[in-house]
């Protein structure tokens, strides 16, 4: 079976420089009201809010499915929302890709993963969920033109490679093909159209949304608000608040608009909000992902995320003030942001740690190129010239690489217990490529909480809210503490799936 089709003929069954674009102020909150004598300005059959994985996903679904009129709204002057500037990174279990490698992967071994990560407080049913699917959405990306790189990755927290990475590096490779795929089947779209709030019916059904028109993200709005009304139902794709300072502050202090965020400026949480007006259940919002590979050196996600999460199996990450290494350079993510957030100078300030790789292993990545050509890394043709020009002292920092050199030869870390099987034969020698890590807030696994059909829970009855569904990362609970990395992508998309079948099925 070729990488290109790996269903065959099964159907789908189952605080470092502030960040560019931040919205410093939060976001005016819609209000949602009783729809008893509304005028109705335009009726439609699939109404879809927000353009990122989850929506898109949703829109092609519902279409197959068999809706005909399908309407995907985005409040930004763009589609793909967040998702379009993410990794590009998809983990799924059981690839020909993981086939051709040798690689031995199951739905089980990757739930088990992200149990670990979650740390106890996961949803193991939904991740499950998304894991038994993960492929079935991988191929819809394959099925619109998305394209991958030749070779699996093995992402921090992930016990085997199982993730595919486009090949331009970030998530347009697949919001782009989608939204494609999405005008040909006939969906319509609609950019700078913001959700104002939803209108409900006398048992608290959702019936429909008030949208304004014309919006322009951050400034003032003069556009029309219309009364659309949804026959089968509203899709929230909406995503995270990682760019509302005032809220993620509430949940965790320390994450001031002084801390870097990798998310796209619209990132801002009204869509959540708004479904907590309706009782949706409240969960895990205090629990906000720093990314561990970002740069304190550019602004948002950059180049330097995506060249660490590939060259972190084979690379060694110093501490500046020891010349010594201070983690497992691929544990989960949260393991890894609080071991940097920890890397300090004498007097206690931020430190930033340097990932150290072989030029000739880490040029294997696009961003390589990048890297240099922006002065966010270094190419040095010694160990002394490398020690000198980061100040790390030079013989607590060679007796480091020869040390972790001895590990990828014997394939076993007594340091920190990494995994070296990605690392075999890569050892760390000149000439040598560095990046500075710092960690930026990147994902809010709080959000509303859903079911295995993507229904949005009551937290007054406990049932769902009548045709009302969620998908993305506007949801929450689902992979508790700390999410691993490249597991975003299949949720949203098999999410947005799901929601789109359950409602064509109400």
């Amino acid at each position: 079976m070729s990488n290109k089709d790996l269903l065959g003929r099964r159907n789908f069954i189952k605080g470092f420089g502030a960040a560019a674009g931040v919205a410093m102020a939060a976001p005016a909150l819609a209000v949602s009201e009783k729809a008893d004598g509304v005028k109705w300005d335009k009726e439609v059959e699939v109404l879809i809010i927000g353009s990122g994985f989850a929506g898109l996903a949703a829109a092609i679904e519902a279409t197959r499915k068999g809706a005909k009129d399908v309407h995907i709204f985005e409040k930004m002057s763009y589609f793909g929302g967040n998702s379009a500037i993410n990794g590009g990174l998809f983990a799924a279990p059981g690839t020909p890709m993981q086939k051709q490698e040798g690689v031995k992967d199951s739905v089980e071994i990757m739930v088990a993963d992200q149990l670990a990560s979650g740390r106890g407080i996961a949803d193991e049913a939904l991740l499950r969920h998304v894991a038994e699917h993960a492929v079935e959405a991988l191929q819809m990306t394959l099925d619109a033109g998305s394209e991958y790189h030749p070779y699996l990755q093995q992402l921090g927290g992930h016990s085997v490679a199982r993730t595919y990475q486009t090949t331009v590096s970030c998530g347009a490779g697949i919001t782009q093909p989608l939204l494609h795929e999405c005008r040909k089947l006939g969906v319509h779209t609609h950019n700078r159209a913001k959700f104002e709030g939803f209108l409900v019916g006398d048992k608290g059904e959702v019936l429909g949304v008030k949208m304004r028109d014309n919006y322009h993200f951050g400034e003032d709005q003069p556009g029309k608000v219309s009364n659309i009304r949804a026959k089968r139902g509203v899709i929230m794709a909406t995503g995270g608040f990682a760019q509302n300072v005032d809220l993620r502050m509430a949940q965790d202090p320390t994450l001031t608009a002084e801390v870097g965020c990798t998310n796209a400026p619209g990132a801002t949480g009204e869509g959540m909000y708004e479904m907590f007006r309706l009782g949706a259940v409240p969960v895990h919002l205090a629990h906000i992902q720093s990314g561990p590979w970002a740069s304190p050196d550019e602004g948002g996600f950059g180049y330097v995320s995506n060249y660490s999460i590939y060259n972190f199996p084979h690379s060694v990450a110093i501490d500046r003030l020891t010349g010594k290494r201070f983690m497992n350079e691929i544990a989960d993510r949260k393991t890894r942001a609080d071991a940097e957030l920890n890397c300090r100078d004498a007097k206690g300030n931020a430190l930033p740690p340097i990932l150290i790789t072989s030029y000739e292993d880490s040029k294997k990545h696009p961003n390589t190129k990048k890297v240099l050509k922006y002065n966010v890394g270094w190419k040095f043709d010694s160990i002394e010239e490398l020690a000198k020009h980061f100040d790390v002292p030079l013989a607590p920092l060679k007796q480091q690489i020869a040390e972790y050199n001895d590990y990828v030869k014997t394939q076993n870390d007594p340091q920190f217990g990494k995994n070296m099987t990605e690392a075999k034969g890569k050892y760390i020698k000149a000439p040598f490529t560095v990046v500075r890590l710092w960690p930026k807030v990147h994902y809010c696994q709080g959000g509303v909480q859903i079911n295995t059909k993507a229904e949005v829970k009551d937290s007054f009855t406990g049932q769902a809210i009548p045709g009302l569904y969620a998908a993305g990362e506007v949801c929450g609970g689902i992979h508790g503490v700390s999410r691993l990395g490249s597991c975003s992508i299949p949720e949203c998309m098999v999410m947005g799936m799901t929601a789109a079948r359950s409602m064509m099925k109400a």
